[in-house]
């Protein structure tokens, strides 16, 4: 077996494994917040399912780490979650440490949002995201260990005791032959290093393998953790995938040489007013290649979470209109869910693989002219 087909088999038997029931974990009940008493003077709601709450209640951030609800014969509804710190400042007020737990009671207000009650001034409000509001409308600066935050402690805490646990075999210059989870990784340090370091960056590609392994490594882990049941959307998070960027930008802006700049403030042998038009051309092509990496992860990861909860959503739909029909559809539903699950499962190592080659390809080109006689170089002769 090829070293791509163990690399891309790997991700599907870790995934299966770890998520094949989630499309039952997940159920219309399990990212929405518990249903309360309407303030009076308003009529309490039709029953039934807000799909559109419901999809982004499971892809957005939140102050509490929902993992389902249950409804008792009284019809009340249980959540079990983990309530999560909360770390407020108010100018005036300082800082406040307190347990999201606070927050245990919500209504909807007459736009449809989800208003918590208020403690110490506080509450919290969902619409498309779930944000810190101050009863008398000063500012807020939230600073709180959101789901998404502890999700990401996560990926860390997993990525430094992997590839610590796999490096020590190589530490003071020993050689040993590489067995178990440490032979894995090491087949995937030889893939990024033969397939995307040397062909883009030459002779320096053993400089910039610990930031392309890192970014890497880190966006894979962390897009499987949020397809495990109840896991946290974290790359499907614009914020997350904009800092990413900013650090491939930022690489790329002090790794620049003069020969990039020259060409790109002034293209030779080209006419003078084409000269500006591509100078224009240049500086925008520039800032859209970290918004690219930006939007790319940003989007593939979060539509792969909303179709597989749309899916599943079909069954309470149709089973709104009809028991026999919905009992029907579920097999369709709960197949085609699973099929998305896998193919989920390829694309976070896709998308891994694309923003550590890109953020290579970005760096040859403002590194161009300082390697290019090394492109055809070995991969063996670069590492010596």
């Amino acid at each position: 077996m090829s070293c791509k087909h163990f690399f891309f088999l790997f991700v599907l038997v870790f995934g299966l494994l770890g998520q094949v029931n989630s499309s039952v974990a997940q159920t219309p009940e399990n990212n929405a917040a518990p249903a309360k008493e309407m303030p009076s003077g308003q009529k309490e709601e039709e029953k039934g399912i807000n799909i559109t709450e419901l999809v982004f209640g499971h892809v957005s951030d939140s102050h509490e780490w929902h993992f389902f609800s249950t409804k008792s014969e009284d019809g009340k509804e249980n959540a079990f979650a983990i309530p999560l710190p909360m770390i407020i400042y108010q100018p005036g007020k300082g800082l406040s440490v307190f347990s999201s737990s606070h927050f245990e009671e919500w209504h909807k207000d007459a736009t449809g949002a989800q208003i918590s009650n208020t403690y110490e001034g506080l509450h919290l409000e969902k619409v498309m995201k779930e944000k810190v509001i101050a009863e008398d409308g000063s500012p807020v600066y939230d600073f709180s260990l959101t789901k998404n935050v502890i999700s990401m402690l996560i990926g860390v805490f997993l990525l430094l005791f992997l590839l610590t646990k796999s490096s020590k075999n190589y530490k003071y210059g020993a050689i040993h032959a590489p067995k178990g989870f440490q032979n894995f990784v090491e087949v995937i340090v030889v893939f990024i290093r033969d397939e995307v370091a040397v062909p883009n960056l030459g002779k320096k590609a053993v400089k910039f393998m610990p930031l392309l392994l890192t970014i890497f490594f880190f966006i894979w882990i962390n897009n499987l953790l949020g397809l495990l049941p109840g896991g946290a959307n974290f790359t499907g998070n614009i914020a997350v995938t904009a800092l990413l960027a900013l650090v491939t930008f930022v690489v790329m802006m002090v790794n620049s040489n003069k020969h990039f700049w020259s060409h790109l403030l002034n293209p030779p042998n080209v006419p003078f007013l084409v000269k500006c038009l591509l100078v224009l051309i240049e500086i925008m092509s520039l800032i859209i290649k970290p918004v690219a990496l930006m939007i790319r992860l940003f989007a593939n990861m979060l539509a792969g979470h909303i179709v597989i909860l749309s899916v599943i959503c079909l069954i309470f739909i149709f089973a709104g209109l009809s028991k026999t029909v919905g009992g029907i559809f579920v097999p369709v539903s709960l197949a085609f869910s699973i099929f998305m699950f896998m193919l989920e499962l390829l694309v976070a190592a896709i998308q891994a693989f694309v923003f550590a080659n890109l953020t290579a390809v970005f760096l040859g080109q403002v590194m161009e002219g300082d390697h290019h006689e090394d492109h055809h170089s070995s991969p063996a002769e670069i590492v010596m």
